[in-house]
């Protein structure tokens, strides 16, 4: 009988008899691993890779731990097929168990993250190459003699390998192979990268990054768990610090996993590793190619990829012996996935490195809040980079009052910003202009009947996007073709952009500057992250005279030129009601002016504000980020916010704004009552209205030793069920109040 074309395996029917059961672990969001029969004759264990029915599919699964006696095995559905692969360590298996019961989360959707490269789960196929076996060729060539000569040594090679190595076209090779001078064998697959060297290149540190890299081996070298803090200044050399933890790392044989907010736009960073280690760590991230992401998953659980640079779900990886774990930018908030399943890839860095036993190492110029108090305590050891790596000077910041030296009208940029600009531009060095804010203008309006442009299904404006000539929403992506119109009252050529985007501060820039060269750099830029990558290239090399980018300007770039840079909206991330954003400011605000003088020119930075007294203004030009620090960790004491308290988001969501709000208010009175947590809300969410769906929010508080977890497990317990479009969403430790 014939299968169905879904049944890879013919596992269905004809199945042998079974003896015995275990429980497997599905990519799904069922609260435990279900139970299968496994044939006589497989041979499974702990961490096995299989696939299995799941109704009518054949989806992929891990065996788990823990056993199913007491089951009669001819009563489940049997094991369809063990996938060729190493299986999942029990350090791993015990991380993905972690991080599902303190995330709330299905553990199958957890698992998902590490098995999301079916693809991977059997061995690559074998490479056809060539060997020379000896003999002259009938008619004796330039090209064939030297195709002989590359292939005197005796080793094996592929037929283009081998061409191009000679310089010849591949039929020279062919006349050759037909000839039996060459005989044809199966090679195994290449590997991604080479394999790091960590001898390469010596280390040039001296000086306090000399004694920062001592202290950092030296936790290495015991190979036990410990977490280790490098706060240091905008290129102070933090990176060729821990590249030292790398080598000794790798020196043990082990294997080493960077994580990076944004890898796919940071080429520098893999040349750089390149020069240290003589090869390019693998890279892990949503832009990979499939195929490249099957050949490191695969070869990262075999070991033959002793490094990966990747983004956070890099740390899903099922690594073969993982020795080290670094976190470069252990603020940046994108290290928090909101999606699925929610979680801060740094604060699981350290759990994995716990479990597995070895040391984890955070990296910051502006380190979190949470990291800092870590370190005040105790809890992770600090180094501290005080200056500037070599002859490098940090840039003279300043304030611009814009009360006082307000831009000319309908303009953006005061008038000492647009003169440090002239001044830097005849000097042929490079200024850049940070405004968090993509796009022309945040909100459109009609002059004559005061009408918004607002998405059709978020409670969020509209931007123009004047290059594409599109109003988009930031929220879901919803866009519509600018009109020339109003929609509302009909009248021609009286829409009025409000505010400042990228797309408008270029529009400024040109006015003042039309013979500079400009470059804007925004997550939407048109050709993505490959032609970002250009873009910043481009900038390295001294090919634009002003740029003008978002945060992504902010993500550890080191652009030579770069003497001035301007924050045209300083007050911007201050104007919420979250309680991270002067943290947040801080860090964004003194990473984006340290991208200038790294280089030694002597470099400025003019912080436009309307708020020049606030406490976050004052710290940056005064470089005083300890006094900054002290009072906000103050302040979150005296609140009991994190890291002295604990907070929980729940959003509950539906299609209706009626049945949101029933739902969530069920929740809160299904609450239990326990000492030293509180439920704030419900209350409508700041975004109300997110693709269609209306968005109610309870915020869970409690102190820093309360059980989140349980006080959630019980409410969830008790609550009314989810029906109809109703979604409930769990955040532990919340980084947005969106």
């Amino acid at each position: 009988m014939s299968t169905d074309s879904s049944d890879l395996f013919g596992a269905l029917f004809d199945t042998p008899p079974a003896h015995r059961t275990v429980p497997v672990l599905v990519p799904m969001p069922a609260p435990k691993p279900y139970s299968y029969a496994v044939p006589d004759g497989m041979a499974v264990e702990p961490g096995s890779v299989v696939q299995v029915p799941l109704g009518p599919r054949q989806v992929i699964g891990v065996v788990w731990d823990g056993g199913d006696e007491g089951i009669d095995p001819k009563k489940l559905r049997p094991i369809s097929h063990v996938f060729d692969c190493p299986p999942l360590s029990r350090e791993m298996r015990d991380f993905i168990d972690w991080v599902a019961s303190y995330t709330l989360s299905p553990p199958g959707l957890v698992a998902r993250m590490a098995l999301r490269v079916p693809n991977a789960f059997e061995p690559e196929p074998m490479v056809e190459g060539l060997r020379f076996v000896g003999g002259e060729p009938e008619r004796m060539t330039p090209a064939r003699a030297r195709v002989l000569a590359t292939a005197g040594d005796g080793l094996s090679w592929t037929r283009s390998g081998l061409a191009h190595a000679a310089g010849v076209s591949t039929s020279v090779v062919d006349g050759l192979v037909s000839q039996g001078i060459f005989e044809t064998i199966f090679l195994s697959p290449p590997p991604v990268v080479a394999r790091p060297d960590p001898d390469f290149a010596a280390s040039r540190l001296e000086g306090p990054q000399k004694e920062a890299a001592n202290d950092i081996l030296a936790e290495v070298r015991k190979g036990e768990f410990a977490v280790s803090l490098i706060d240091g200044v905008t290129g102070s050399g933090k990176t060729e610090v821990y590249f030292e933890a790398v080598a000794e790392t790798l020196k043990k044989g082990k294997q080493v996993l960077i994580l990076l907010p944004e890898i796919a736009l940071t080429a520098s960073f893999l040349e750089r590793f390149q020069d240290r280690f003589g090869a390019k760590p693998a890279e892990w991230h949503s832009d990979l190619p499939p195929r490249m992401r099957e050949k490191v998953w695969r070869q990262a659980v075999t070991g033959d990829v002793r490094v990966v640079a990747g983004a956070r779900s890099a740390l899903f990886l099922p690594f073969e012996d993982l020795g080290l774990i670094i976190v470069d930018e252990e603020h940046d908030p994108a290290y928090k996935q909101e999606d699925r399943v929610f979680y801060n890839a740094r604060d699981m860095a350290v759990v994995r490195g716990r479990i597995g036993d070895f040391p984890v190492v955070l990296v910051s110029a502006t380190p979190s809040v949470e990291s800092q108090v870590n370190g005040q305590s105790g809890r992770y050891s600090t180094i501290h980079l005080p200056t500037r790596f070599g002859d490098a000077a940090l840039p003279d910041l300043h304030l611009v009052d814009m009360r006082r030296h307000a831009p000319e009208r309908g303009g953006f940029l005061s008038p000492v910003l647009v003169r440090a600009i002239g001044k830097t531009v005849e000097k042929k060095q490079q200024a850049l202009l940070f405004l968090n804010r993509r796009g022309y203008a945040p909100l459109t309006l009609c002059r004559v009947c005061g009408h918004r442009f607002q998405c059709p299904q978020c409670s969020s404006w509209l931007v123009e996007h004047r290059f594409k000539k599109q109003l988009q929403c930031h929220q879901c992506g919803h866009s519509e073709r600018t009109p020339e119109a109003c929609p509302e009252c009909g009248t021609l050529d009286h829409l009025v952009a409000c505010g400042p985007g990228v797309e408008r501060i270029a529009e400024e820039v040109e006015r003042h500057f039309p013979e500079a060269r400009t470059i804007v750099l925004s997550s939407d830029i048109m050709g993505g992250v490959k032609r970002l990558r250009l873009e910043l290239d481009a900038i390295a090399k001294g090919e634009a005279d002003i740029v003008i980018g978002t945060q992504l300007v902010a993500k550890g770039h080191n652009f030579p030129l770069m003497t001035l840079v301007g924050i045209v909206d300083a007050d911007l991330g201050l104007a919420n009601g979250d309680p991270r954003a002067a943290e947040r400011t801080f860090q964004l605000l003194s990473q984006v002016t340290g991208r200038a003088g790294r280089t030694g020119l002597k470099s400025h930075g003019l912080l436009q504000t309307y708020q020049p007294q606030h406490p976050v203004m004052q710290a940056i030009v005064s470089g005083d980020a300890s006094a900054f620090y002290e009072r906000e960790i103050a302040e979150r004491e005296r609140a009991i916010l994190p890291p002295f308290g604990r907070l929980a988001s729940i959003i509950v969501s539906a299609e209706t704004r009626h049945d949101a709000e029933n739902h969530a208010r069920g929740m809160r009175n299904a609450a239990p009552q326990v000492t030293g947590i509180s439920v704030l809300g419900p209350a409508e969410a700041p975004l109300a209205l997110v693709r269609g769906r209306h968005r109610f929010r309870l915020l869970v508080h409690g102190r820093r030793n309360s059980d989140i977890q349980g006080f959630l497990r019980a409410l969830l317990s008790q609550s009314p069920k989810e029906r109809g479009s109703i979604h409930v969403q769990l955040d532990i430790d919340p980084q947005s109040f969106l």
